[in-house]
């Protein structure tokens, strides 16, 4: 059985929780239902695949090169000469 919960949250705290469902393109319970989950270390992505423990870091980094995948080895072995 499902249980519910009522809280009350201080300006900031909701301001910041909408702001972050938002960008998420989540609803705010599922963000609180996440966050709770992580604070109290019950991450129900235990047996998830690696990809699903991820998805939200998933081309959030931009490297400035396009054909990385396809010229990494290039791309490594110019910036170990750099390092010498």
């Amino acid at each position: 059985m499902e249980s519910q919960l009522s809280v009350r949250l201080p300006a900031e705290l909701a301001t910041a929780l909408e702001r972050t469902a938002r960008k998420s393109g989540r609803r705010a319970s599922e963000v609180v239902r996440a966050a709770l989950r992580e604070y109290l270390r019950l991450g129900s992505s235990g047996n998830a695949r690696p990809g699903e423990r991820v998805r939200a870091l998933i081309g959030s980094v931009d490297s400035g090169v396009v054909d990385l995948a396809e010229e990494h080895r290039a791309y490594i072995l110019e910036s170990l000469q750099r390092a010498r």
